[in-house]
């Protein structure tokens, strides 16, 4: 691993209610998730203004909703997330949802999400 992810800049592990994800590489202008969704579990209903972003699943199926259209991506398949553009990640399944996620855009912070809708009261 890089000098870059042992500084406290960011966290490379993270338990969130739906799951939890751990940063495996960042740098200027990308950052490379591992996520982990759990049975019946799903993200916010948010886009970014600064990032967009590429998942990759390696395990379990994941119901992607992509601008209002429903999608399911398995283990081996992928789908761009367009800068702006309103998403989700549920997992339907009863195993865990592992996916690949990588950022690409000038500003990579948590704080870049509009949510439109949460399951965990997280909207603004």
């Amino acid at each position: 691993m890089s000098s870059e992810m042992e500084n406290d800049n960011f966290p490379t592990f993270d338990q969130r209610p739906w799951g939890s994800f751990t940063v495996l590489d960042e740098a200027d202008g990308y950052k490379v998730k591992r996520i982990e969704v759990l049975p019946g579990k799903r993200l916010s209903y948010q886009k970014h203004f600064r990032r967009a972003e590429h998942w990759y699943v390696v395990a379990g199926t994941a119901r992607i909703t992509l601008d209002g259209d429903v999608i399911e991506k398995t283990a081996g398949e992928a789908i761009d997330i367009p800068l702006e553009a309103a998403h989700r990640v549920e997992n339907p399944g009863d195993q865990l949802l592992v996916f690949i996620e990588v950022q690409r855009g000038d500003y990579l912070g948590e704080d870049d999400i509009v949510r439109y809708e949460d399951d965990f009261g997280r909207t603004e």
